[in-house]
């Protein structure tokens, strides 16, 4: 179970986030949605220890910071340089190089583990193509890929639904209840309404401070 508690995030004196206290089970699919500018990204960041932050975060009741091993996260698309010479295959054994150290040739399991996770995205035909000369789509299927190869028992997923084609947000859609029924934690977050009341079991409303925490139909006409 993921836990946050009383977290709050100031940039220069500047409230980001307030007193923000939420928790998520085991093998659920929570929203975290709100207008642009609402902290949802900051939410997650404070969460991995990327931006300073007081409050706590627990996985399974330990810090999170002890557990990083066990969190996947997907960052934005718009934040990632996508001139960079890397090829899909390459961006999805970031992580086990990273695991394995990077002067270390990952080991045959951790690249058999990045095939299978390319395969199950249908991403494996195209590793060796550039990351940036793939669509939206398909580079958002790349770092899930790269997510999946972790094993993690938490994914946290920023605005994995924006800039993607149907197709992708229905595989998407597939593997994140295949994660569930493996009893993975997701918390995906988003600005998108529209279609929340089919993709997440709950919904967190976020606008700096947490404002509602109910079902989806609950949080849409409140």
């Amino acid at each position: 179970m993921l836990e946050v508690q009383n977290l709050s995030v100031n940039y220069r004196g500047v409230v980001a986030l307030e007193d923000v206290s939420l928790s998520v089970q085991a093998g659920e699919l929570v929203g975290l949605v709100g207008p642009n500018g609402a902290g949802k990204s900051t939410l997650m960041q404070a969460m991995l220890g990327l931006v300073p932050c007081r409050g706590q975060v627990l996985l399974d009741g330990h810090p999170l910071r002890r557990r990083r091993q066990s969190v996947a996260y997907v960052p934005q698309r718009s934040r990632i340089d996508w001139d960079y010479p890397i090829t899909a295959g390459q961006v999805a054994m970031m992580a086990q190089s990273a695991l394995a150290g990077w002067l270390r040739r990952p080991s045959q399991r951790a690249q058999q583990r990045v095939t299978v996770a390319l395969e199950r995205v249908d991403m494996l035909h195209l590793c060796d193509r550039p990351i940036g000369q793939l669509s939206g789509g398909q580079q958002q299927r790349v770092f899930l890929a790269r997510a999946l190869a972790q094993g993690a028992d938490l994914l946290l997923l920023d605005e994995p639904f924006t800039g993607i084609d149907k197709k992708t947000e229905a595989l998407m859609l597939g593997i994140f209840a295949e994660l569930q029924a493996e009893g993975k934690t997701l918390v995906v977050c988003s600005h998108e309404w529209g279609d929340a009341l089919h993709r997440y079991d709950r919904l967190l409303l976020l606008n700096r401070r947490l404002l509602a925490d109910d079902t989806p139909g609950n949080v849409l006409n409140g």
